[in-house]
């Protein structure tokens, strides 16, 4: 399990951080359903975030990459997502990787350095880091 956590130093250190799991992965023939759990402690609404998802193989190699879109995400809410990855089988994934963020757009204030407001983590037995 991986956990960072953002630029907050309070004692609660998630606070203000937008928490991503991987919950589960799910297979549907020859396609993996990933259910992510979000979890927006911040007081920001998202209308924007989208990141760059890179899908390794249990060998290292890289399988796939695409645009996650996240949003929109309201404030101090959990929410859960489905994702269809088609044509990869669950077994096929090794680990995920946020490369970057490609969009972030909140609301009342712009945000600023959206990678580092993403605390991940994950309840299978697949590596969730960026």
């Amino acid at each position: 399990m991986i956990s960072l956590h953002g630029l907050d130093a309070s004692a609660n250190p998630s606070k203000g951080a937008v928490e991503i799991e991987l919950n589960k992965l799910e297979a549907e023939g020859s396609t993996c359903q990933a259910y992510f759990v979000f979890d927006n402690k911040s007081r920001t609404d998202y209308e924007e975030l989208k990141v760059d998802l890179v899908v390794f193989g249990p060998d290292g190699v890289v399988e796939r990459r695409f645009a996650m879109d996240i949003a929109p995400l309201e404030a101090e809410k959990r929410t859960v997502k489905l994702f269809e990855l088609n044509e990869t089988s669950c077994d096929e994934i090794g680990s995920f990787l946020v490369n970057g963020v490609l969009e972030c757009k909140g609301r009342p204030k712009p945000k600023k350095d959206c990678l580092r407001q993403l605390d991940l983590s994950s309840r299978v037995d697949v590596e969730f880091a960026k």
